[in-house]
């Protein structure tokens, strides 16, 4: 799935052999984000709300991940 995160940059979350794998999409290429680690438990729905407790901090007043379509 992919994720809008507040309109700054877009993140795609695989599963991958059983973890899940988050990656930073850019022009023309994708980049392992290596130091984000979701719990391979974590549900598809749950998603969208754990990328906001990681990335919170770029966040501003209203702002809201999106699952893009």
């Amino acid at each position: 799935m992919k994720f809008d995160v507040y309109g700054r940059f877009l993140v795609e979350v695989l599963r991958e052999n059983g973890v899940w794998g988050v990656y930073k999409i850019g022009l023309g290429k994708r980049t392992r984000l290596n130091d984000i680690v979701l719990p391979p438990d974590l549900e598809v729905a749950e998603l969208a709300v754990f990328l906001d407790d990681v990335f919170h901090e770029l966040s501003g007043p209203g702002d809201r991940i999106e699952p893009v379509i």
